[in-house]
């Protein structure tokens, strides 16, 4: 059975055809977390000079996204991390954690920090991120202690 094809791209996550991608992002970090307690960015606050954003795409079809915020020259937030559930168990959610390392490492970044939810849905999202490398930690940048949010860390040297 041949390959499906599998492209990961810095984009623009203003993109006409990232909506569908967005909406799902966006339904799920409002499933189960208090308004107060949502950190995502949308995409036209991911579409400015100090985020990297990008776009998994099979097929030519998006089906994942991934982006970090510069915080300053030496440390930077991951951002919407997000792949498609239907497609959830193949792994590339971690293919999009490694580019996006990758990525950090290439703009000569030295740290990489996330703020992911507390709330058993994010299970999945806290191991991948302990198996890649990534330790809790105190919060970060302007986030304050929450009992929804837990706060990874990871560097890059």
């Amino acid at each position: 059975m041949p390959q499906a094809r599998l492209d990961i791209t810095r984009e623009s996550p203003l993109g006409p055809d990232l909506a569908t991608l967005m909406a799902r992002h966006t339904a799920d970090m409002h499933a189960d977390t208090p308004p107060e307690s949502i950190h995502m960015m949308d995409a036209h606050a991911l579409a400015v000079p100090d985020v990297q954003f990008y776009v998994m795409r099979e097929q030519g079809q998006p089906v994942g996204m991934g982006a970090f915020k510069r915080m300053d020259a030496a440390h930077a937030e991951i951002k919407s991390m997000h792949v498609l559930s239907e497609l959830r168990g193949r792994g590339l959610s971690r293919l999009m954690l490694d580019h996006l390392v990758a990525e950090a490492r290439a703009a000569d970044l030295q740290r990489l920090s996330l703020e992911t939810g507390s709330q058993d849905m994010f299970a999945p999202a806290r191991g991948l991120y302990l198996k890649a490398g990534f330790t809790e930690c105190a919060p970060f940048a302007d986030y304050t202690l929450d009992p929804n949010s837990v706060y990874m860390t990871r560097t890059l040297a």
